[in-house]
């Protein structure tokens, strides 16, 4: 019988960082009820609710006991053992009955996905109590004389990038680097990854120490790759059997536990990487967005009439294909969503709560896995030999597809040459499981067992038990899972560190970028000195500073090797006098040593008195500074001849303007002086595309390089790049008074980049400038201007000194509400003339376009292309043969950021003020002139006689505030009229 997915979201604690913002608390629960509240609504506006299965309060009203177990202070909050007691224990029974279960966690990177799967210390997640629980009731039963044979295996794999790694073949691991695991498809079986390792465990102290080797070759093996680990899927899976006699029959009932701890799903900018020709390059991103249309489609078709018209794209990626029968098929599924509490992280957040909405409507149909193990057997003995005979009779046809489409009989060939290396790789797969069946459990055992000690220690690492109180390196990870995990354990004497190439080979090994064949010595001599010593053009950074010579170590000290082997040194001997003095020493966390990185490359990051917005930026810059970095080891190891900066562009310099500075990333040409601005999210993008480029320069892939539509590396000459702006304050339009300046462009380091000559001239409805017998001045806009016609005219005539490597020059803006408006494009001069006027009209003014006009400013931006290399510059061909190394150490910018952004505030504040100051100096200037105006035609009226008229006719003329003739007719009529009452009327 079908039923729905039961869904459970979890709020945990502020972390130190939403702690140091003063994060305001975003989430309430009540019952099954979490209700969101948007941080930007007005006052006393409703927080969106949302329903689930399970909504648990983690957040607060909570006690730490002495053994480190969180356990609650009220009914409210909910521990471990109550998210275990409501979501585990379930999938314990239904594995007992034989049903295939599902767990998930998903959010966003931080959120605690990974508290609640795994857990810490005494606080155990799901999955750890499961499998201890799961032994328990094994051994119970056992220990009551059950004839059952109970047989318990674990498989544990990771995804990243749509590649499958087996964390549990750690050979295997190395070995398929390169493109991973294949994911093949049996019409029984479903989807299932090839070759995957299922090692047999008959302990939990067993199947905790696997799950331990599979994190710990998980670390291994993203830092030797350069992948985030919060960018990876794991994905663990349990497979439980219980083999009985029945009806004098051999029968097996079999169950698979699939606990799936999904990458962070975070959002991705809108400016991320909007228009890249690499935004679909990088396949990181694929799977969660998969999972996001699969959830979708499930969803649609639980409510439509017609359920199997709704096509459900499982193929899409290798976790969708995966989790195909836990989120569609013969499965009894659970999900737990992960939720932060902070209003910085709203959207996220939202939008995870929005994704679990839609979970709880899918169905899935979950049948008991029970059938007679010889049968089993049989049916695989009969699929081998089908199989077998396909091939040798040759009966793979390959036929035109259904449209009509022709297929060339090459194309045909090679479909036909694939299907049968698919079916000779399924002729070995149930060859395997046939041999696997057909042996004995405890000689599976033994062979695992056997294995498994065989791989320990492999790659100069050790267990935690084995250094704990020996001189060890253990490393830091911005995953807290995947710290503490591998440890190097240094012994007397001198030991090498170096990569897999160097002969003879290193004592310790690291494979990744920048780590050379003789990277560093340790040295631990007798005296209990422990120093280490760089290798010549080794990269050695010792509590974030870069060193050249032989550096002493201690307890707590950071080191970091090339640019990812991160490491923490523990040296017992040292801890215990500091612990005899009563120092309290605190381990570094990855945060902290990141931090303590970027402090050395110059950057300010002191928490202390900061703003939110500061705060906001200082960890932006903790999280991309290391990635930069990493893209510069890429760029000098290819030979790319591009160097990447991190700058930082205030909210005025960005072309869509935004509320605070923002994090973006500068690629120089080495060889040229082409530069590119890339905000945070398009740079990750092709950050990734890097690594993938990287990785198979490292396996030795002779086409490892791509042309340069395909090069991450490569920046498009022909792009269209902000050479900077310029900002026109308006207010003179609501008077409609005319401006005419000179202003300096900037650029978006706050550099002078130019000066443009800028005019807004008010005209009439034809686009003729008005002259003095066209009095259009407005005294009160609130009163004249709203809902009248508007016309004025924006004149650009030129702009001087804008650097020669530009070409095809223009300027560009969008007025309120207008169509974006253009110059025409001018090359081959560094001053060009654009002689560019238009008429902006606006047929009624609203009162938001008189705010607008008043208060806001046009930004106008200044455009090119950069002209790339040239013929003519011998001194850069020059270059063009230099190695990217070199081009590096002669190029003098620093990573970093100018600290004069862009248009400063106080800056901004003085214009403004000064555009002000003008705008009433200008209307000042009308009203004298018009006064006088008025002095002149009474003097006249006077001396040529006129009818005299009364002030309050003449006031009634003068109020309708037509144009000057009016006036003048005024005048002639008037015989006597005060100055000061005609000041007063103007």
């Amino acid at each position: 019988m079908a039923e729905n997915v039961r869904v459970a979201v979890r709020v945990r604690p502020f972390n130190s960082r939403e702690k140091q913002r003063d994060s305001k608390l975003i989430i309430d629960m009540h019952g099954k009820t979490t209700e969101i509240r948007d941080p930007q609504a007005p006052a006393g506006t409703e927080p969106k609710k949302f329903a689930f299965d399970y909504s648990y309060w983690s957040h607060d009203d909570f006690n730490e006991r002495d053994d480190g177990y969180l356990e609650a202070s009220s009914a409210r909050y909910a521990d471990q053992i109550r998210v275990f007691d409501d979501l585990g224990r379930g999938v314990l029974a239904n594995a007992w009955d034989g049903y295939n279960c599902s767990l998930f966690a998903y959010g966003q990177t931080g959120s605690g996905k990974s508290y609640s799967m795994v857990g810490y210390g005494n606080n155990k997640g799901i999955v750890p109590i499961t499998c201890e629980e799961l032994f328990k009731a094994i051994e119970e039963k056992r220990a009551d004389g059950s004839e059952i044979e109970f047989e318990v295996s674990l498989s544990m794999l990771e995804i990243y990038n749509e590649q499958v790694r087996d964390l549990l073949n750690f050979q295997g691991l190395k070995k398929a680097g390169k493109t991973g695991l294949k994911v093949r498809e049996h019409p029984k079986l479903g989807f299932y990854v090839d070759q995957l390792l299922n090692v047999p465990v008959s302990s939990y102290k067993e199947i905790d120490q696997r799950i331990q080797e599979g994190t710990r070759n998980r670390t291994v093996a993203s830092t030797n790759m350069n992948a985030t680990s919060s960018r990876a899927h794991t994905v663990v899976a349990i497979t439980f059997k219980q083999k009985f006699n029945k009806d004098g029959t051999s029968t097996t009932k079999q169950s698979t536990i699939n606990l799936v701890d999904l990458a962070g799903s975070e959002r991705a900018d809108s400016t991320g990487a909007t228009g890249d020709r690499l935004k679909e390059g990088s396949a990181i991103n694929l799977s969660l967005s998969s999972l996001g249309n699969v959830i979708k489609a499930l969803a649609d078709a639980c409510s439509a009439k017609n359920p199997a018209s709704v096509k459900v794209p499982y193929r899409d990626s290798v976790l969708t294909k995966l989790l195909k029968n836990a989120l569609g098929g013969n499965s009894k599924t659970i999900m737990i969503a992960a939720l932060s509490p902070a209003d910085i992280n709203y959207d996220e957040t939202l939008s995870t709560l929005r994704f679990a909405d839609r979970a709880k409507s899918i169905k899935t149909t979950a049948v008991i896995n029970e059938s007679p193990t010889e049968r089993l057997i049989r049916e695989l003995r009969e699929e081998n030999e089908r199989l077998m005979n396909e091939l040798k009779n040759g009966k793979v046809i390959i036929k035109d597809s259904p449209g009509g489409e022709k297929i060339s009989e090459a194309e045909k060939e090679r479909l036909k040459q694939e299907y049968e290396e698919q079916r000779r790789e399924e002729i070995e797969r149930t060859k395997r499981e046939m041999e696997e069946m057909e042996k004995t459990w405890k000689e599976r055992l033994a062979e695992t067992q056997k294995a498994f000690a065989e791989q320990e220690d492999q790659g100069g690492t050790a267990k935690v038990q084995d250094c704990t109180q020996k001189l060890h390196l253990s490393n830091l990870n911005e995953d807290p899972q995947l710290s503490n995990m591998v440890h190097h354990v240094i012994g007397d004497g001198k030991q090498t560190v170096g990569n897999n190439k160097a002969n003879p080979q290193p004592d310790i090994t690291m494979i990744g970028l920048s780590i050379q064949n003789q990277h560093a010595e340790l040295q631990n001599t007798g005296d209990k000195t422990f120093t280490v010593v760089p290798g010549k053009d080794a990269k050695v950074l010792v509590n974030g500073d870069l060193i050249s010579s032989s550096t002493e170590l201690h307890h707590n000290d950071r080191i970091l090797f090339g640019n990812n082997h991160l490491y923490l040194v523990h040296h017992p001997e040292e801890l215990d006098k500091l612990k005899q003095s009563g120092d309290k020493v605190t381990p570094f966390t990855y945060e902290q040593a990141q931090a303590e990185i970027a402090k050395n490359s110059g950057f300010d990051m002191d928490t202390s008195g900061k703003s939110k917005e500061d705060l906001l930026i200082q960890e932006d810059l903790m999280t991309i500074l290391p990635m930069v970095t990493e893209a510069n080891a890429m760029s000098e190891e290819l030979n790319k001849k591009v160097k990447f900066e991190v700058v930082l562009v205030s909210p005025q310099a960005l072309e869509v303007v935004k509320s605070r500075t923002e994090v973006f990333v500068r690629m120089k040409g080495l060889a040229t002086d082409d530069e590119w601005l890339w905000p945070r999210n398009r740079f990750l993008d092709r950050k990734f595309v890097m690594q993938e480029m990287y990785q198979r320069y490292v396996d030795g892939d002779p086409d490892w390089d791509e042309p340069p539509d395909s090069d991450p590396f490569w920046g498009d000459p022909e792009e269209v790049v902000e050479i900077g702006y310029v900002f026109v304050y308006t207010q003179c339009l609501s008077y409609m008074l005319d401006m005419d300046e000179s202003l300096t462009i900037a650029n978006y380091m706050g550099n002078d980049a130019g000066q443009m000559h800028i005019s807004l001239m008010p005209c009439l409805p034809n686009g003729k400038e008005p002259d003095d017998a066209d009095d259009i001045f407005i005294e009160d806009p609130d009163t004249e201007l709203v809902g009248q016609r508007m016309d004025f005219l924006v004149k650009i005539p030129n702009v001087r000194g804008i650097q020669a490597r530009f070409q095809d020059i223009h300027c560009q803006f969008t007025f309120f509400m207008d169509k974006q408006r253009t110059t025409k494009l001018v090359s081959g001069t560094s001053n060009p003339d654009f002689s560019f006027s238009e008429q902006v009209t606006y047929k009624s003014v609203t009162k938001e376009l008189l705010n607008h006009i008043t208060n806001e400013k046009l930004r106008i931006g200044v455009f090119g292309r950069q002209r790339g290399p040239s013929n003519s510059n011998t001194g850069k061909l020059s270059r063009m043969s230099t190695m990217t190394k070199d081009l590096m150490r002669n190029d003098r910018s620093m990573i970093g950021f100018n600290h004069t952004l862009s248009v400063t505030s106080s800056a901004d504040e003085l214009y403004q003020l000064r555009c002000e100051v003008g705008a009433q100096k200008r209307r000042q200037e009308r009203h004298a002139a018009k006064l006088q105006k008025i002095k002149e035609l009474v003097q006249q009226s006077k001396k040529q006689g006129l009818t005299s008229v009364s002030v309050a006719d003449l006031e009634k003329i003068l109020s309708t505030k037509t144009q000057f003739k009016a006036i003048v007719h005024a005048a002639r009529l008037a015989d006597q009229v005060q100055d000061s009452r005609a000041c007063a009327m103007m």
